[in-house]
């Protein structure tokens, strides 16, 4: 399994953003997958503003990290239901955020997980969660789209089709992995540049969330296979 040199354990460098993280978030689990225990924020605006606060920066992506968004509850809650998906694979979980699929991809018998995303504190984030769960796993902050697969046995997606841009560089990945011979689960409650066509529906979940962050309070979520 790739490894550029960042785990599940936060260097000694990196011990005041995990520090940050614990003390700007509350441990809890969320209604869909409560065998889970991860650090999220109550309230989107004040962590956006501490983030920026903390780099010293302005005009900061949303702290994507610190929540559990309904696409990646839905494929966390089917990995949970069908550990036979993951247990004993290699795992490469795509636009990992909290970490919520990789962390319930290890408690499903994986072998083994990285937890990809570009956002700084999302790698931290992702390992902090980890060890709540007691539990560990390789993350990167590496962009992995214009690479390969090779390594992994199953590719993980999940809440990743919210730009025009990133959706189709998404899509142009997925594809190769599928090419290479892996499956492809992606959760995803039909975000604007979701391509349905390019899927089959495999699962459906009713996912409470918060209205600062969607238009309901109740998400439909699904988890799609890509089609062959």
């Amino acid at each position: 399994m790739p490894n550029d040199g960042a785990s599940q354990l936060v260097p000694a460098g990196r011990m005041a953003r995990a520090d940050f993280i614990k003390n700007n978030t509350r441990l809890q689990s969320t209604n869909l997958v409560p065998e889970l225990q991860l650090h999220l924020a109550d309230e989107s605006l004040p962590i956006w503003e501490k983030t920026e606060e903390e780099l010293g920066e302005l005009n900061l992506p949303p702290p994507f990290w610190a929540f559990a968004w309904a696409g990646g509850q839905a494929l966390a809650r089917y990995i949970l239901d069908g550990p036979h998906l993951v247990a004993g694979k290699r795992v490469l979980d795509l636009g990992s955020g909290c970490g919520i699929v990789s962390i319930a991809a290890m408690k499903a018998g994986a072998a083994g997980s990285l937890a990809a995303d570009v956002d700084a504190f999302a790698a931290i984030a992702a390992g902090v969660n980890a060890q709540a769960n007691d539990l560990s796993f390789e993350t990167t902050e590496r962009d992995l789209l214009d690479g390969d697969v090779e390594g992994f046995d199953i590719l993980l997606v999940g809440d990743l089709f919210y730009e025009k841009l990133l959706s189709e560089r998404v899509i142009a990945f997925m594809r190769r992995a599928s090419a290479a011979g892996l499956p492809v689960l992606v959760g995803d409650p039909r975000r604007s540049y979701f391509p349905k066509d390019l899927f089959d529906c495999i699962a459906q979940y009713d996912v409470p969330v918060s209205r600062e962050l969607e238009d309901n309070e109740i998400k439909r979520a699904a988890v799609w296979q890509l089609k062959k």
